[in-house]
């Protein structure tokens, strides 16, 4: 039986696309069972339902300031639909402890830098800055610290003379459409294990 995934998106959900395609593979170890956004009418919506996955919007401009309130409905949401892993996928909101709480050890994330190095934004732009030789992008369990938590594997992109952070984030994105299905699917299969 096949972990139930719910991936979780704010934008056009390319990240998401990758995990929906790999979870139709025999060996995946996880089913897409669920996509939600924080954004009425995100691009990556449309795409889920294209490909046969249950979509669901809890827009959070409805709750105003009440973060919590926000995720109270999400979970609600999330636990409905029987689901028993989280994969943000360019979910553009910092969780409160109480979510973080609810799905501590079954929440990951995706993150466009070599964590630790560059937690939060503009992480290409600070590679480059600093001079890096490489990039990357790292998948992590989901701690209440910003992109801090334990480290579930990473790919690593080279920075090459004249890199721009448009073009160094396109080479990042491919890496992530690779790791996060390779990294998911382990995850799930341990837990089957477990």
């Amino acid at each position: 039986m096949k972990t139930r995934v719910a991936i979780l998106i704010s934008g056009a959900g390319s990240n998401m696309a990758a995990l929906i395609d790999a979870a139709r593979r025999p060996d995946s170890g996880y089913e897409a069972a669920l996509v939600v956004s924080n954004v009425e009418g995100a691009g990556g919506l449309a795409i889920a339902a294209a490909k046969g996955v249950a979509t669901a919007t809890v827009a959070h401009k409805a709750f105003g300031k009440d973060r919590e309130a926000h995720e109270r409905a999400v979970d609600a949401v999330l636990r409905e639909a029987a689901i028993e892993v989280v994969a943000l996928a360019g979910y553009m909101r910092v969780l409160t402890p109480w979510l973080v709480g609810g799905w501590r050890g079954r929440m990951l994330n995706i993150h466009p830098s070599l964590l630790p190095l560059y937690p939060g934004l503009d992480t290409h732009a600070r590679a480059i800055r600093a001079g890096d030789a490489e990039a990357g992008c790292t998948v992590h369990l989901v701690t209440e610290g910003v992109d801090e938590g334990p480290i579930l594997g990473q790919a690593r992109v080279p920075i090459v003379e004249g890199d721009t952070p448009g073009a160094l984030a396109e080479r990042v994105k491919t890496a992530e459409h690779e790791l996060y299905p390779r990294v998911l699917r382990a995850f799930c299969r341990g837990l089957e294990r477990g």
